[in-house]
């Protein structure tokens, strides 16, 4: 669990030197990047300090409850977010449990997007629900549904802006007042935008949720996510329920994400940028359909997406292929992945390889035909996580399948 603590840098950094620049001091060696502690324990100097950092939670005292490597990237994050503090766990889905094994009880209830992450929606709707947390599930983008499903037990509302894989954006703004005239929190999952192009507690969010396994790390190489917050959450709710629940990072997990951090802000403009260019390229494309992309002018929320995330569209695009029945969607789904010589067939995204992926059969596939539809998650939907290759050759290779669609 970290607080920020970047006293010996002078106030007012912009994020690009907070990505480089937060962390813990370097130790007596002094090296100028961050050093991995691979340690479960630490020695301590004698009983009665170890018993006052045990009792107190001061410094480090086992790898369960703080580490000097999680810590910087915890300092960092919450740098960036413009947060108090942040607290690091083992991948984004154990963020989210985090998040209700500290806020919530039997009996409290949720309002949630429908079309928030596949794995998210079965991890409210499902397990939570075995222990009497019960979640309401409503339109990403109407304010009336999310205000029409508060309770008197409404403890929280969660959403996710840009959403996946259908990109659609909320009020984010709009959401935290409505939170807040029930007495409830609002949590922003943020791992499409990152703090590079979105910072929601800057427009009133209270909590912040990352996988950072995505574009944190960039390079898909290990698992990680984070809450960012307030301390009296972060170091005084969360930092009880890690202590017990233990789902914590490990530090050479941290160490990769807290070196992918430092290139943040110029993958994120960069892949923006690229994505933005085959999404303009497939809009124009006979055989789709509809593009889903925040960065286009013809997405519904885009004047909202342009003002909350720094003017960029972010780095994933989904598109529906164009087909007359569900099972000839599918059919040319499959044909124009399968057709991919450069691109990766897979389920992540944030990596600097483009991956592609089919939604319904992969992060909404153990989900019910009724909840996919509820989501808006059709057979013939396709998504891409745009990476660092050349826009030429990621539409070139996108060509090679549909230009056999309906052939």
């Amino acid at each position: 669990m970290g607080v920020r603590d970047d006293r010996s840098l002078p106030e007012g950094l912009r994020p690009e030197t907070l990505a480089v620049r937060t962390a813990l001091p370097p130790s007596q060696h002094g090296e100028n990047s961050e050093a991995l502690f691979l340690t479960s324990t630490f020695v301590q100097p004698d009983a009665a300090t170890s018993a006052r950092r045990f009792a107190n939670m001061e410094d480090f005292t086992y790898a369960r409850t703080s580490n000097p490597t999680v810590r910087s990237l915890e300092m960092r994050l919450a740098a960036m977010e413009g947060a108090e503090g942040a607290i690091a766990t083992a991948t984004g889905m154990s963020a989210i449990l985090l998040l209700i094994m500290g806020l919530l009880r039997a009996g409290d209830h949720v309002v949630c997007s429908r079309s928030v992450f596949g794995s998210t929606i079965g991890l409210f709707a499902k397990e939570f629900g075995k222990f009497g947390v019960e979640t309401s599930f409503v339109s990403q983008t109407d304010i009336a549904e999310w205000r029409a499903a508060i309770r008197p037990t409404t403890k929280l509302l969660f959403a996710e802006t840009p959403t996946n894989p259908l990109t659609e954006v909320c009020d984010i703004r709009a959401l935290a007042d409505l939170a807040h005239e029930a007495g409830a929190l609002l949590t922003v999952d943020n791992t499409f935008c990152t703090p590079a192009l979105q910072r929601p507690l800057a427009l009133g969010a209270d909590l912040v949720m990352h996988a950072a396994t995505k574009y944190l790390d960039g390079q898909g190489r290990v698992m990680a996510g984070a809450l960012c917050g307030a301390n009296r959450l972060i170091v005084d709710v969360f930092g009880a329920t890690m202590r017990a629940a233990g789902m914590t990072l490990a530090p050479f997990n941290a160490w990769v994400v807290l070196k992918g951090m430092e290139t943040l802000n110029l993958r994120m403009k960069a892949q923006s940028e690229s994505t933005l260019a085959v999404a303009r390229w497939l809009e124009q494309h006979p055989a789709v359909a509809r593009v889903y992309y925040p960065g286009l002018a013809s997405h519904p929320q885009h004047a909202l997406a342009m003002a909350q995330q720094s003017g960029l569209g972010g780095a994933v695009v989904s598109f529906d292929v164009r087909a007359d029945t569900p099972e000839a969607a599918r059919a040319a789904a499959f044909q124009v992945i399968d057709s991919t010589r450069v691109l990766s067939i897979a389920t992540n995204l944030g990596d600097t390889k483009t991956i592609i992926t089919h939604p319904a059969t992969t992060s909404h596939g153990r989900l019910t035909e009724v909840q996919r539809q509820a989501a808006g998650i059709g057979q013939g939907l396709v998504r891409l996580a745009v990476g660092l290759e050349h826009v030429d050759d990621i539409t070139d290779d996108l060509q090679r399948g549909l230009s056999l669609v309906g052939h």
